[in-house]
């Protein structure tokens, strides 16, 4: 179910981002409209991976051995380093599962 949301949710984001965003369109929407569709693809990520992030089928995952969260601090830190898109999610990915198999 996790997958199928996030699936859904990146074709709705980038349907919109698409249509909207792309100059070789010729639909013209609002500035103020255009301006909220840019951050609508930050705001759908946090809202997805927050729950994941932080929750455990219902309950709170304990902080100080939560590998989503220590994943999700590298993966941030990562992201600010290495200025390569492909090189910091394989990076974060490898650190993640890394995290993951030792705690």
């Amino acid at each position: 179910m996790t997958w199928l949301t996030i699936v859904a949710m990146t074709l709705i984001v980038f349907f919109n981002r698409y249509v909207f965003l792309e100059p070789g369109v010729p639909l013209k929407i609002p500035p103020l409209m255009n301006k909220a569709l840019r951050y609508s693809a930050p705001c759908l990520l946090t809202a997805i991976c927050g729950p994941i992030i932080l929750m455990d089928h219902g309950a709170i995952r304990s902080v100080p051995l939560n590998p989503y969260l220590l994943a999700s601090i590298a993966s941030v830190l990562i992201a600010l380093r290495v200025r390569n898109m492909v090189g910091a999610v394989l990076l974060s990915l490898t650190v993640f599962y890394t995290i993951d198999y030792f705690i």
